[in-house]
């Protein structure tokens, strides 16, 4: 038989697999979810999240130091405040969870990138993502608190700012009110296609955040949905974001590649908290093995088209990059 195209040639040995590797990963791109939580020396792990913890101020530092030893250098900030109410007004107290949290991280570890997320669902006494008028959540009236909540952050020193509410109109409205103070040069990381998922179930409670009453079906997006994350995105594009996200990640791999494929602008994919806990349990159970799964997974999102991946495993992907076990 001559055969002339013989494309395992290029699969001969791991030297060469990896010169001709289409999909190339970095630790630049990563992006490590840290909980902030009021109240003093707490390290306290999220029972649904195997190796996650909620740090007290004061105990950042340990979690901060471990990220940067792995060469992570990016956070993505929640809060978890003392005080909730039906507006959510500890989220843009100037000493509130966050704001100290962001104070805390830049005046000690001023080499990391601090990115905050924008919302109000762990504030608000009700857990929905803004102001409710009944039991329907008032768009116009909730950008005005997003306003406040990324003018708080950016004041306390934060880099850039990520809106995850999915109100419409929040890109340019935010974008507004930061430009109006001089915040001109602070990025806007837009959660454009989150959607109404299953996947959350383990943040919500490591943030307290589960709705007190219905869903978030009547802002978040149906998962049946294609057409209408691209016109989401479409719209954050043209409201000033500076980065796309889509949310979550694994069971949306066709959204980032569309994303990709569309947009000049960077696509971020969050790897959210459901993904990483069915990983901690298979492995416990014995049924996969951990390390290359969490590799693999990774990789298919970046082969789908993101440049930034946010992921509960970033300092282990970290690590096996070191290792040359992903790369």
């Amino acid at each position: 038989m001559e055969l002339i195209a013989r494309p395992r040639r290029l699969r001969t040995n791991e030297t060469l697999r990896r010169m001709v590797r289409e999909t190339r990963v970095s630790k630049d791109s990563l992006i490590y979810p840290m909980f902030a939580i009021d109240g003093g020396n707490i390290k306290e792990e999220i029972p649904s999240m195997e190796g996650q913890y909620r740090y007290s101020v004061d105990r950042m530092g340990e979690e901060l130091e471990a990220l940067l030893a792995a060469g992570v250098k990016r956070i993505m900030l929640f809060g978890i405040p003392d005080h909730k109410d039906e507006c959510g007004s500890s989220a843009w107290e100037e000493d509130g969870i966050v704001q100290r949290a962001i104070r805390y991280a830049k005046e000690h570890y001023p080499e990391l990138y601090v990115v905050t997320d924008v919302c109000m669902c762990e504030y608000t006494s009700h857990s929905h993502c803004g102001i409710l008028d009944g039991q329907y959540v008032d768009n116009d009236r909730t950008l005005e608190c997003l306003n406040k909540i990324a003018l708080s952050h950016v004041r306390a020193g934060a880099d850039m700012v990520a809106p995850s509410d999915m109100m419409d109109g929040r890109i340019g409205s935010i974008r507004q009110a930061l430009d109006s103070e001089g915040y001109v040069a602070t990025p806007v990381m837009a959660y454009s296609a989150k959607y109404a998922s299953a996947f959350y179930g383990p943040f919500r409670e490591a943030a307290g955040s589960a709705p007190s009453f219905g869903d978030r079906k009547s802002y978040q997006m149906d998962c049946h949905n294609r057409k209408e994350a691209l016109k989401e995105m479409d719209l954050d594009v043209e409201e000033g974001a500076d980065i796309l996200m889509v949310k979550p990640a694994l069971s949306y791999l066709d959204i980032i590649r569309e994303a990709a494929d569309r947009y000049e602008l960077p696509i971020a994919a969050y790897s959210v908290s459901g993904e990483y806990a069915m990983i901690k349990a298979g492995a416990r159970l014995g049924v996969i093995d951990e390390e290359r799964i969490i590799c693999e997974s990774a990789v298919s999102i970046y082969r789908a088209g993101a440049d930034i991946l946010i992921s509960y495993f970033a300092k282990e992907l970290a690590g096996y990059m070191d290792q040359g076990k992903i790369g």
